[in-house]
């Protein structure tokens, strides 16, 4: 690993440092060969979700400056335990994800990294509290989504995201999860499991160094990764107000396709879904209607 690599992610170690203050950093010094001598500073990230939204004092980060000796054998221990990390400017960062508003300095990977590569890739997210119907169109459409290649990304959060990953497994296909927070604080705990299992033989991503424990603010903030990895982001479930729709806003933003699976008009998980396809968003009733617009 180069210097400026390697200085690269210490600044994503500092406690508080926003995605503005790197910019800055750079601007400032684009070989990154002062990082250490610097005096770091913390604008408030006012442009995507700020750490000081959450007025949960147990969500605050700390302000204490780390030992850079520290963080450069943290960052040295990461190959060790089969911990990738991918920096905008690597030829393996996916040029998708560099299009969209804000894309993360770095990739922290866990797993079959030519997953990076494939494509088409398809966001699947939707509701924490999957009704049987949402289930149920997950087994239906899946199966002719992976038989022609389709890679799915989702968040690894309970509900519609685990059922996304663990229906793109059991059909023999390929999925990507980006989570909230680091490796070593894997939420919610019952996807542990999976999540394991995926680091192994799928893929695992964050933006975050593997010891960030995962705040309210990261959730959001990590859906954009989830529709930016994408040519299009499928909606299964979803309230009114809900990270879904912010993960579709985000496809919207960029350019991206938006699916829906239309539902109940007596099921409150549908309504987001179902506003959705009457803001255009394209209605799902099977894995074609999808494949035509994203092979």
């Amino acid at each position: 690993m180069d210097d400026f690599k390697e200085n690269l992610i210490s600044l994503l170690h500092y406690p508080d440092i926003s995605w503005i203050a790197v910019l800055q950093m750079l601007k400032k010094d684009p070989t990154l060969k002062n990082v250490y001598k610097s005096k770091i500073q913390f604008p408030h990230q006012t442009s995507l979700f700020p750490p000081n939204t959450s007025s949960n004092s147990s969500e605050k980060s700390s302000s204490i400056i780390p030992n850079p000796d520290i963080i450069r054998d943290q960052i040295r221990q990461y190959e060790t335990n089969d911990i990738a990390v991918i920096t905008i400017l690597d030829k393996e960062y996916p040029p998708l994800l560099k299009e969209i508003y804000q894309p993360p300095w770095a990739l922290f990977a866990k797993g079959d990294l030519s997953l990076l590569e494939k494509d088409p890739k398809l966001a699947v997210v939707g509701s924490r509290q999957a009704t049987q119907y949402g289930k149920n169109a997950i087994r239906m459409i899946f199966p002719g989504l992976i038989d022609q290649g389709v890679l799915i990304v989702s968040g690894l959060a309970r509900g519609i995201d685990a059922l996304a990953h663990e229906n793109a497994i059991k059909n023999g296909g390929k999925t990507i999860a980006v989570i909230a927070g680091g490796f070593y604080h894997i939420y919610p705990k019952e996807n542990m499991n999976l999540a394991l299992d995926m680091m192994k033989n799928q893929l695992v991503l964050s933006e975050y160094p593997p010891d960030t424990k995962p705040l309210r603010w990261h959730f959001p903030s990590r859906n954009r990764i989830i529709s930016g990895l994408s040519k299009g982001t499928f909606i299964i479930e979803a309230k009114r107000k809900s990270g879904s729709l912010i993960t579709a806003n985000f496809a919207v933003n960029e350019g991206r396709d938006v699916f829906s699976l239309p539902g109940s008009i007596f099921n409150p998980y549908s309504i987001g879904a179902n506003e959705l396809i009457q803001q255009g968003a394209k209605l799902v009733t099977d894995a074609e209607d999808i494949l035509v617009e994203i092979r």
